[in-house]
């Protein structure tokens, strides 16, 4: 049975979809809650199992509008962790979307960015 996890968002956290069957990922909203550890933690745990699964391929929509540094360090450890996926034969593609006038958010994806060489980063600005 394929795991799906949608989790709506609410003034400190960012709206979460996990839907296995179509191999999608998405975040999209704010997070700047103070225990970001545990928010994330069952997207945290179903990356870590999904790694080591026949789940070949996936994609990842990250639509934030804003998040903290404790956010931003767990962003960059699930792509980086996507990377390594990547680098073991996994398709997985991100796709960084914001908008034109986020140069916070820009950056950040421009930095993540650079760190990855293995999945396929899009930087999506609209």
């Amino acid at each position: 049975m394929a795991f799906y996890l949608e989790k709506e968002k609410t003034g400190s956290t960012p709206y979460v979809l996990i839907d296995e069957a179509k191999k999608y990922m998405k975040i999209e909203g704010e997070s700047y809650h103070e225990n970001v550890i545990e928010f994330f933690k069952e997207v945290n745990d179903w990356l870590s199992v999904r790694s080591e699964s026949e789940l070949d391929s996936f994609t990842f929509d990250c639509e934030m509008l804003y998040f903290n540094s404790s956010t931003a360090k767990l962003l960059l450890n699930m792509l980086l962790h996507m990377d390594d996926c990547a680098a073991d034969g996994k398709q997985i593609t991100v796709n960084w979307i914001t908008t034109e006038d986020n140069d916070i958010i820009i950056e950040c994806g421009e930095d993540f960015q650079e760190e990855l060489s293995n999945v396929t980063f899009n930087m999506v600005i609209g």
